[in-house]
């Protein structure tokens, strides 16, 4: 076994939004979680991921933790019944199946939209929390700056990354089809968080709506943004009057419960069609607003079930990413190979310059400065080309697959069992 790394995963494959949005965490949870798990659990090379599409756990431990982690994660959320939520989940229990895994997500492969580059964001932001949390070890500091270089050999080599499949183009895209047939629609944006970020860039930058408002608890973001993208801002305090005007809602707000109800938009009286369109996991809008006459909802698996030509061409060079990521998990392999043979290594070190010392020290006390110096240099040098000699075997065996016999050999010929690890 390279690495004891595993991976928890629970994701639009297996989970309804119902279940994902129980289960979502936002950054501050995501924060006291990996907290719960690396100091109540005691596990290490911790990255814990969770977007609209999944919630996942990645670890290091000697043995599957898979229960204690949803257990945890249940009881994080306040959900009686952990056991309940365990089919929704995916274990993957092995080095190789973690790894691919995580490779798969960072790269968009595993996306509902193809490709999709928030994902890439929210795995930096995630690496990011478990390295304030001192939850990252050298592996998993090692993993991610693989996926981040692998990242940019996709964006640089292959067309994967090519056009604008992102969930929030695919929002835009099923915009541009609600309101073919208005003239000048009215589009309003409420929340401003990554997603609903980017479908006001989008929305700028499209030439079919030039009736953009947008609004956040925070003006100053709104208004920022508002500068970028060239549309209007109206404050959360005078929503109502917006939302009555609209013809489109963009809801991407982030709470816990949902913010449009049945109540709230049945006074807004609407006269003939108004579409709500829901980016929130959990959903900000509540699923009987579309029992409101003339109100039709669209959540975020309905996005996601929009294509466009670019995915096409994404999916073509699906096999390209994966030759990439092939070779990237390699070079992993390699290295987690010689860090499983550096603590020998280090030993062997010790065991020569114990050696040396001894030497030293008998012959020493008969010499002049000028001839001790001499002796240190040539027994140094020795010693170090006799290090180099079993350092290349050693990683050479690794590549070969076969370290443990040599590492058996060096041990007993070293009496390595007695010697400590020197720094």
């Amino acid at each position: 076994m390279l690495h004891p790394f595993k991976a928890v995963s629970l994701s639009y494959k297996k989970a309804p939004l119902e279940i994902r949005e129980l289960i979502a965490l936002d950054e501050a949870a995501c924060r006291r979680f990996l907290h719960m798990l690396h100091h109540d659990l005691h596990l290490q090379d911790l990255l814990v991921l969770s977007t609209c599409n999944r919630t996942e756990v990645y670890y290091a431990a000697d043995r599957d933790q898979s229960p204690a982690i949803i257990e945890a994660l249940t009881q994080l959320k306040q959900l009686p019944d952990a056991a309940a939520y365990y089919p929704y989940f995916d274990i993957l229990d092995t080095y190789e199946d973690a790894v691919q895994h995580l490779f798969e997500v960072s790269m968009g492969l595993d996306a509902q939209v193809v490709g999709d580059l928030q994902i890439s964001n929210q795995v930096k932001m995630a690496y990011q929390y478990s390295a304030d949390a001192d939850a990252a070890g050298p592996f998993l500091h090692r993993l991610l700056h693989t996926i981040f270089f692998t990242n940019k050999r996709v964006q640089q080599e292959t067309a994967f990354r090519d056009g604008a499949a992102s969930t929030s183009y695919a929002a835009l895209e099923l915009v541009e089809e609600l309101t073919a047939d208005v003239a000048n629609p009215r589009v309003l944006v409420v929340g401003l968080g990554e997603i609903g970020a980017d479908v006001c860039r989008h929305l700028g930058d499209s030439r079919q709506f030039s009736d953009v408002t947008i609004c956040n608890r925070t003006r100053h973001k709104a208004e920022q943004l508002a500068a970028e993208c060239g549309v209007k801002v109206v404050d959360f305090e005078n929503l109502t009057q917006s939302l009555r005007e609209a013809d489109v809602v963009i809801s991407s707000i982030a709470r816990d419960t949902p913010f449009f109800t049945r109540e709230l938009v049945a006074h807004l009286d609407v006269l003939s069609y108004k579409f709500f369109i829901d980016l929130s996991v959990p959903r900000s809008i509540e699923a009987e607003v579309e029992t409101v006459p003339g109100v039709l909802v669209y959540n975020i698996d309905a996005i996601h079930s929009k294509t466009s030509a670019a995915l096409e061409q994404r999916l073509a060079a699906v096999p390209q990413v994966r030759a990439i990521i092939a070779e990237s998990i390699a070079g992993l392999g390699d290295w987690a190979k010689e860090m499983m043979v550096s603590p020998i290594i280090q030993k062997i070190k010790g065991a020569l310059e114990t050696l040396r010392q001894e030497e030293l020290e008998r012959h020493l006390k008969k010499t002049s400065p000028e001839e001790a110096k001499r002796l240190e240099d040539v027994t140094r040098s020795l010693m170090n080309k006799v290090l180099k000699q079993h350092v290349l075997q050693l990683k050479a065996a690794c590549k070969r697959d076969n370290a443990d016999q040599l590492v058996d050999a060096l041990t007993e010929l070293f009496d390595l069992e007695n010697q400590p690890t020197t720094a």
